[in-house]
């Protein structure tokens, strides 16, 4: 324990307090999706929504993108696994190597964090919305259903789960959040071009999956520039929630 103390910026206090702040923000995303689960028909009238959006900008390319890529079952379990362990394992193992070995920029990322869930639970709340798998009638495939035996109406799944929570993307705010973050605290090219192409990947991701529309992707992009935006604001009024204050070790 003294040893893991030791390797912690500023100890066990301020990980411990870091630690907590994400835990309540997800006790508010467990919360609100209660809430959301309740609201199926404006749900389905939003994704309707989306398409018709989508239509007539000529941009709903997302049944015949999947289409053609059902065929190739190695990326079809790519894009499965990937979805289904991106969003909270890497982004948490980014976030933990983050705070270890840069820690001077992690508490304006945090801040980002934050903001980005607030949003994302504002839009859950005011603007519950299906993702395609569930939409009838444009052959989308609920392909982590069909191809992962994971049941999506399953007890367990529904625990951690929002069937109607597709706009924003989290997934895709997320994945920009870590991305730019990695690009510009990477000291490698190749670390740069893979965080750089990072969130380009989760949107195909979402989109082969029909976990999300690509509109509910560039939602959550905005999101995240939102989220940025705010963070450095914050950082102007109050420096020392976006850079940290140094703490005696535990």
């Amino acid at each position: 324990m003294d040893r893991t103390g030791r390797r912690l910026p500023h100890g066990w206090g301020d990980a411990g307090l870091q630690l907590s702040l994400f835990v309540i923000a997800d006790i508010c995303y467990e919360t609100v999706r209660g809430i959301a689960e309740g609201q199926r028909a404006e749900a389905f009238a939003n994704a309707s929504w989306v398409i018709d959006a989508e239509v007539a900008t000529g941009t709903f390319f997302e049944p015949d993108l999947q289409g053609a890529l059902l065929d190739y079952r190695w990326i079809v379990d790519v894009a499965n696994f990937a979805y289904m362990n991106s969003h909270f394992v890497l982004t948490t193992a980014f976030l933990v190597w983050l705070y270890i070995y840069r820690n001077d920029n992690f508490y304006f990322v945090r801040n980002m964090f934050m903001v980005a869930m607030a949003l994302a639970l504002v839009g859950y709340t005011l603007v519950p919305t299906a993702p395609p798998r569930l939409i009838e009638g444009y052959g989308f495939v609920d392909t982590i259903n069909q191809y992962s035996e994971v049941n999506h109406d399953s007890a367990l799944v529904k625990m951690f789960v929002n069937p109607y929570a597709a706009i924003p993307s989290m997934h895709c705010a997320f994945a920009l959040i870590v991305g730019a973050t990695g690009v510009l605290v990477s000291r490698h090219t190749i670390s740069k071009v893979f965080w750089a192409a990072y969130p380009l990947f989760v949107l195909l991701v979402v989109m082969v999956t029909a976990n999300h529309f690509w509109l509910d992707g560039a939602i959550g992009w905005m999101v995240a520039l939102t989220a940025a935006l705010a963070a450095l604001q914050l950082a102007r009024v109050r420096p020392a929630w976006a850079f940290g204050r140094p703490t005696a070790h535990a």
